[in-house]
């Protein structure tokens, strides 16, 4: 699996990971297979929150006796993120993650709490070895000069936003700005929340056509669309071992210029949105 500097991060990173946002609701023993599976497989990265019901414990049992493999990220819910609340949070998300570490903690959404106060106690997590850096998720440009500020410069390691073929969105400003500051961009949901191009859409028809050209699938040819620039990654969920499999196979693609064009123009990037999209 590729791997490449994830922001300011002291390592580098797979480029595709693994999300586990619904995870808890598959078959138990089929969401732990699919992890482990993705591991194999290089899928390092695991991605999860304390906002996602049971994954984290899933993701627990997961890398039992294989927590030195994974760079593994969670997210501090915005409502629980005070100075004392941020602290309270990680000890809980460590203790069903089975682990004293946590590659990267981020804070889900602004929220509520003064910055200073969640980046206060993220820093301090860090002098205490529990996170080895720290992040956020769903920032938009406003939001990002702010925690630059907040937090000092050079700190934040990743902005977590939603972005897939149809949602576009960070492209015009969002995505810049974490280039500029050396802060890596990490892609949830990249198919789409249950609405991936169909093969009898004109988007579907292009993404089939190239997955052909390279023996691939067209997820597979989506997933190294948005991987086509340094800086992102992506965190896709897989249900089974085999979906699993099929994510991993993208890290071997690689597409040409002519078909990065081809993709850019069947899924238009579109007017800047008043606010960032979210999940």
């Amino acid at each position: 699996m590729e791997q490449r500097p994830f922001g300011l991060a002291s390592r580098k990173v797979a480029v595709i990971g693994q999300g586990t946002w619904y995870i808890d609701d598959a078959h138990r023993p089929t969401a732990v297979a699919a992890l482990r599976q993705g591991l194999d497989l290089g899928m390092t990265h695991i991605d999860t929150a304390e906002m996602y019901g049971d994954a984290e414990t899933v993701v627990g049992e997961a890398i039992t006796g294989r927590r030195d493999e994974v760079f593994l990220v969670s997210k501090v819910l915005p409502s629980n993120a005070s100075r004392a609340g941020t602290v309270a949070a990680c000890e809980r998300s460590l203790a069903r993650l089975r682990t004293d570490r946590l590659d990267s903690y981020l804070l889900h959404w602004p929220g509520a709490h003064p910055l200073e106060d969640t980046f206060a106690s993220f820093e301090r997590l860090r002098e205490q070895g529990k996170i080895l850096s720290w992040g956020v998720s769903n920032f938009d440009v406003s939001n990002l000069d702010a925690a630059w500020k907040a937090g000092g410069e050079g700190r934040i390691t990743c902005n977590q936003v939603l972005y897939h073929l149809e949602e576009r969105a960070i492209e015009h400003a969002v995505l810049p700005w974490c280039e500029d500051h050396g802060v890596a961009m990490v892609a949830y949901s990249p198919f789409g929340h249950g609405s991936f191009p169909g093969s009898r859409t004109p988007g579907g028809r292009v993404l089939e056509e190239i997955a052909a050209n390279h023996g691939a699938t067209a997820r597979q040819v989506a997933l190294r669309f948005l991987m086509r620039r340094p800086s992102t990654f992506t965190i896709p969920k897989a249900s089974s071992p085999e979906h699993a499999a099929d994510n991993a196979s993208a890290g071997l693609l690689r597409l040409t210029e002519a078909e990065i064009v081809r993709i850019d123009a069947a899924f238009p990037l579109g007017p800047r949105p008043r606010r960032l999209p979210m999940l």
